[in-house]
């Protein structure tokens, strides 16, 4: 595979591990779904596949090399590359714009989610009662979720572990948002907010040469559990990997029908038009998680009145469909080359 990867491919890849990464913070979003219209979505699960028993004996037998070559590493490396970047960087970005200008973020995904359900389901042509009835659950387990009430905060390890299982399930599993499950389960401000800058502050203190970090109680347990957040993701990565590649052999046109039922499904988590709803004491007073912020019970959605900022959100979201447009002609153009 790597052989015939150019120098333009391997940059592009990295974008793409960018992508997945922003996706997969926003809740709502799957990056799972960059992977499937970007074309390279069963390249990803194969190469995580690959991560097996024959993986592990090369490893401990000190043949890094063969290692590398039988995972795919380098389109691996690449990708994952992005996926960090991402967490720094455009994670930061979007981080921004949701708070100032959440209404035209949620329509521009909300565009992508339109273009991800059209492109999917153009080339599906297997439309019978099974994959109907799959379409069906997908829809109603993916609506169903949207309107679930998130919990606590948990800081449990073994209970972190399992969020890092589940939050990976959105890359594996198209229209699976895994952010979105966090928010569910109460660890969203943990893993991918608190944690994720615990790490940051630590690598700029330890560039600068300040080791104070070591005598700060709340940094080592944040930096605890993101290392144990860490771990429960590689390990869903490789589970689901295995997973959902018996799936898509056995039982494809199913597989992609829920997919598609997911994403549908999901329209609803990021409709743009909508207000926050807190959680609140019998005295009215609101619920306050560790950092002392209000904790979300949901969200209310409202039709949207016709004024200049909704016209601007229909713009997003017709520049959201044309992104993923965009994405789907690189991806043919891209496989059309390795052929």
């Amino acid at each position: 595979m790597e052989a015939t990867r150019t120098f333009k491919d391997r940059f592009f890849l990295v974008i793409k591990g960018l992508g997945m990464g922003a996706a997969n913070k926003v809740p709502g979003v799957s990056g799972g779904v960059v992977a499937f219209v970007a074309g390279f979505y069963e390249e990803f699960i194969y190469s995580l596949q690959r991560v097996n028993k024959t993986a592990f004996k090369l490893l401990f037998n000190g043949r890094f090399k063969s290692f590398y070559r039988y995972v795919n590493g380098r389109f691996l490396a690449l990708l994952f590359a992005g996926m960090v970047i991402s967490y720094f960087s455009v994670s930061k970005i979007l981080d921004y714009f949701l708070q100032h200008y959440e209404l035209y973020v949620w329509s521009l995904f909300f565009g992508m989610i339109i273009g991800s359900i059209y492109y999917i389901n153009k080339d599906f042509n297997d439309w019978n009662y099974k994959s109907i009835i799959a379409l069906t659950i997908g829809i109603i387990l993916g609506v169903s979720i949207s309107f679930l009430d998130p919990a606590t905060e948990n800081d449990n390890l073994l209970f972190v572990f399992f969020c890092g299982i589940i939050s990976v399930s959105g890359m594996t599993l198209p229209g699976f948002s895994g952010s979105f499950i966090l928010i569910l389960l109460g660890n969203y401000v943990l893993l991918l907010v608190d944690s994720v800058n615990a790490l940051y502050d630590t690598f700029s203190e330890l560039i600068s040469g300040d080791f104070s970090f070591i005598k700060n109680e709340v940094r080592i347990r944040l930096l605890k559990v993101l290392g144990i957040f860490t771990l429960g993701s590689v390990t869903g990565l490789v589970t689901f990997s295995h997973l959902l590649s018996y799936v898509l052999k056995h039982y494809k046109s199913i597989t992609i029908a829920s997919i598609i039922g997911f994403i549908i499904g999901s329209l609803g988590v990021v409709w743009p038009w909508k207000e926050t709803i807190f959680k609140t004491h019998e005295n009215g007073s609101f619920l306050l998680d560790s950092r002392g912020e209000k904790i979300i019970a949901n969200y209310e959605r409202f039709l949207p009145e016709l004024k200049s900022e909704t016209y601007f959100a229909f713009g997003y979201i017709l520049l959201g469909i044309l992104v993923v447009l965009a994405l789907e002609w690189y991806g043919k153009r891209t496989n059309k080359t390795h052929v």
